[in-house]
């Protein structure tokens, strides 16, 4: 049988660093795309060489993890690393199929004219989830090579992260790379400065709330992804190019693989429920008898979504905030809000169904943060509140918030009871309600109410995850807000 030549698979890789050749550079349409909020906190990892640690980039599928690494090794380049010193292969291109990673290594150090031990080396494999044992081959690399920066990535995230914790301790430092945030978004869209404005003690201004709820929409609807931003052809059929590669990758091939699902027809059912009912409490009776899944295979199953970083469950308390020890009902939100809108269809602003996907929108723009893990919903017996802010230790109430897409609580405050019937139980003194236009603060039953924007909140808490700083609740506004 014939196998590919060494000196084929030289050539191949020299066409996938095209750098190496005098005038040659990376697709030149990658410096047409704007970085991730995340590039510099990314790259600031990758140019560390003081630290012997392979950088494992992870995340969902088509959140540009391949576009950060290309805009990484341009940056390499431009900060005058040598281009023969940075090496790019993409590990499931079939030609690459049966070859070890020390293997490529060697080929690249042979091509280039590089000594064994040389330092300042920079080797990216790019989707590495495709071979076998590929974390105890990363480790070895990491260990015989002290003079390389590894980088990996991939987009079967459940499989990196495993793997990663599993056999890469003090070798592999993970970087997670979320869908777009709100004010991501907008950035790429070249339409930030228009809507909105800072003044000189940090608050934000809001040019024009309908014109931001415009593209607020249009964020749920297929903003969490890059690509539609920029291609008007995928932004037309989504559900084509995004939802298709979600259940096709995701669902039928990398957790099916990775947890030897034998039936991905019913992770694929289920998973479709949960979609459609993002934002909303759902049980396990409930999802069930939906999905026509046993209850003991759907708690497996959440397990999987939730390592692939597709959903998030947050989990309910009482009236009074004491978590309940039996989780028989939860909410879910997905991980990306655009992902409904691929496999279902867009949404307009007036859709019945806007609520929950604003709501999911908030949540993703929250997750990002690192406190997402605080949030509770409260339900009990004649009353519901969508969000409950808990202390790590679970035991003070920090804050309450109502996720409303409609102006109607600061029209009629006798629409909120529950929330005000919380806030007297918990003995807390200030509620949040964030709305669709509405933004002030009034008195409501000795309850302080400040009402906010939602579009407005997303786009706040994406300013600060862009900023790379910490992220807080001021306890006067409710609004997240940066300090260094």
């Amino acid at each position: 049988m014939l196998q590919v030549s060494e000196i084929e698979l030289k050539n191949r890789l020299a066409f996938d660093n095209p750098w190496w050749e005098r005038g040659g550079s990376i697709d030149p349409e990658i410096d047409l795309w704007p970085r991730r909020a995340y590039f510099d906190s990314f790259i600031k990892l990758v140019s560390d060489l003081g630290v012997r640690r392979a950088v494992v980039l992870m995340g969902p599928r088509r959140v540009g993890k391949t576009v950060l690494c290309y805009q990484v090794i341009q940056q390499l380049i431009r900060k005058r690393t040598a281009k023969k010193n940075v090496f790019y292969v993409s590990v499931d291109n079939p030609v690459y199929t049966g070859i070890p990673l020390q293997k490529l290594v060697q080929l690249f150090q042979e091509t280039c004219g590089h000594a064994t031990r040389k330092k300042g080396l920079f080797v990216f494999f790019d989707e590495i989830q495709y071979l076998k044992d590929w974390e105890v081959h990363l480790k070895s690399l990491v260990d015989s090579y002290p003079g390389i920066k590894f980088i990996a990535s991939g987009s079967a995230a459940a499989a990196l992260r495993m793997k990663s914790q599993e056999s890469g301790a003090g070798r592999f430092t993970d970087f997670l790379l979320p869908p777009l945030t709100f004010a991501e978004f907008l950035r790429f869209r070249n339409v930030e400065k228009e809507l909105f404005g800072r003044e000189e003690e940090g608050s934000v201004l809001f040019r024009d709330i309908e014109r931001i709820n415009e593209e607020f929409v249009s964020y749920i609807n297929f903003g969490g992804f890059p690509e539609p931003v920029f291609s008007p052809t995928i932004r037309q059929d989504t559900r084509r190019f995004i939802g298709n590669d979600i259940i096709d990758k995701v669902l039928l091939r990398d957790l099916p693989s990775l947890y030897g699902i034998a039936d991905s027809r019913e992770l694929n059912q289920l998973f479709s429920v949960l979609a459609y009912n993002t934002g909303q409490e759902v049980s396990l009776d409930g999802l069930s008898k939906s999905s026509g899944v046993a209850k003991n295979t759907i708690k497996k199953y959440l397990e999987y979504l939730e390592a692939a970083f597709l959903i998030h469950r947050v989990f309910r308390v009482d009236i009074a905030a004491r978590r309940f020890k039996r989780a028989v009902a939860f909410k879910v939100y997905l991980i990306n809000p655009s992902l409904r809108a691929a496999l279902f269809g867009a949404l307009d602003k007036d859709d019945p169904m806007m609520g929950h996907l604003a709501e999911t929108a908030v949540f993703a723009q929250v997750l990002q943060t690192g406190f997402f893990h605080l949030i509770h919903y409260a339900r009990w017996k004649d009353g519901e509140v969508d969000w409950v802010g808990l202390s790590s230790e679970g035991k003070d109430k920090s804050w309450v918030g109502e996720i409303k897409w409609s102006d109607r609580p600061f029209t009629n405050h006798k629409s909120f009871p529950h929330v005000i019937n919380f806030a007297k139980k918990n003995e807390l003194n200030r509620v949040c309600i964030w709305t669709r236009t509405s933004c002030g603060d009034e008195i409501v039953d000795g309850i302080d109410v400040l009402f906010r924007p939602i579009a407005g909140f997303c786009y706040v808490i994406g300013c600060g995850v862009d900023a790379d700083l910490k992220i807080g609740i001021n306890p006067r506004t409710l609004m997240p807000y940066a300090t260094k």
